[in-house]
């Protein structure tokens, strides 16, 4: 396993990361493909035996079940001072509305709520999920940066906003003095590169950390891409997230496999390789629902791409609209 510092801060953590969105209770799932907890267990136990250190979930993941089963299963092979736990704040967790959102009551509601879920008493990176427009900024800010001082929360980062919504929040919170947001996690993928615009060289200017979400595009560049698998039939956000540009969007899986036979490897490596290439990026964040899946992730940090192939996966891509806000 190789390791690295989360974005600008002194914390230190495996090159690949763990997205546990499918973990937790099938009969609490958010989707029709949650596993049940023996599955979870399994994959999260191998995860830390290949040395992966850092596990990201959210409070909305499975109604919260998927913070539970983290909690319950990670500390179990390790000690809490070993890995680095990620969560999110944003999302509706109640009916009613106080129920989501980023205001000074829903978080401090939250991150309560998350640490009991979790089993700790804190938690490393606390996230906000999405943009909240409907609260004041400096509130949000001005209460994450309180979790911080009390000791609840070590990191502060942020998820899936425009570049100039994100420039905002550093500038306040660097002029406040508030606890500043250290890493961005970002849709980004072979198929999805709209971050490139903006959002990546904001965090190469301010040294935040990226941590990619969906690096094979919700598993469709570790397969032929017609074919389709229980998740995709149900995941209708994966749908609107790589709706249209199909042509374009199969000329870059084809030049995947293409890669992926040159040098004798799974799919998987060679889209996770390409992520991992490039220098902003903390970690990507795989989703695993087998065993054999965290072993293809950490095998990807082997495999070096040459300048040939970075050029031939990548000039197939087309400009797509931006999504997933």
């Amino acid at each position: 396993m190789r390791y690295k510092k989360l974005g600008n801060s002194g914390a230190t953590v495996s090159a690949v990361g763990l997205g546990c969105m499918t973990f937790g209770n099938p009969q609490h799932g958010m989707h029709g493909w949650t596993l049940h907890e023996p599955e979870s267990r399994a994959i999260l136990r191998r995860a830390v035996e290949l040395g992966i250190n850092f596990f990201d979930t959210a409070n909305v993941y499975s109604s919260g079940d998927s913070e539970r089963t983290l909690g319950a299963t990670v500390l179990k092979y390790v000690r809490r001072e070993e890995v680095v736990i990620a969560t999110k704040v944003h999302g509706e967790m109640s009916p009613g509305p106080n129920g989501w959102g980023l205001s000074r009551k829903h978080i401090l509601w939250q991150v309560d709520e998350s640490l009991k879920r979790l089993g700790t008493d804190y938690i490393d990176l606390y996230q906000v999920h999405r943009w909240d427009a409907s609260t004041p900024l400096e509130e949000t800010l001005e209460t994450l940066d309180g979790l911080v001082r009390v000791g609840k929360v070590r990191y502060l980062g942020a998820s899936t906003m425009h570049a100039w919504q994100f420039a905002r929040a550093l500038t306040l919170q660097q002029a406040h003095g508030w606890s500043p947001f250290v890493t961005m996690q970002a849709h980004y993928n072979l198929v999805y590169r709209e971050e490139e615009r903006e959002m990546l060289p904001l965090c190469v200017a301010t040294g935040t950390g990226v941590l990619a979400y969906s690096p094979l595009a919700r598993g469709r560049l570790a397969r032929p891409w017609d074919d389709v698998t229980r998740r995709q039939q149900q995941d209708e956000r994966g749908h609107s997230l790589y709706a249209g540009s199909e042509d374009a969007n199969r000329a870059v899986a084809d030049a995947v496999l293409r890669v992926a036979l040159r040098h004798g490897v799974p799919r998987a490596r060679v889209a996770l390789a390409w992520v991992l290439a490039h220098p902003v990026v903390s970690a990507p964040l795989v989703g695993a629902s087998d065993v054999g899946h965290v072993d293809d992730a950490v095998a990807a940090l082997d495999l070096r791409l040459s300048p040939e192939d970075l050029d031939e996966l990548e000039q197939g891509y087309t400009p797509r609209p931006v999504v997933g806000f």
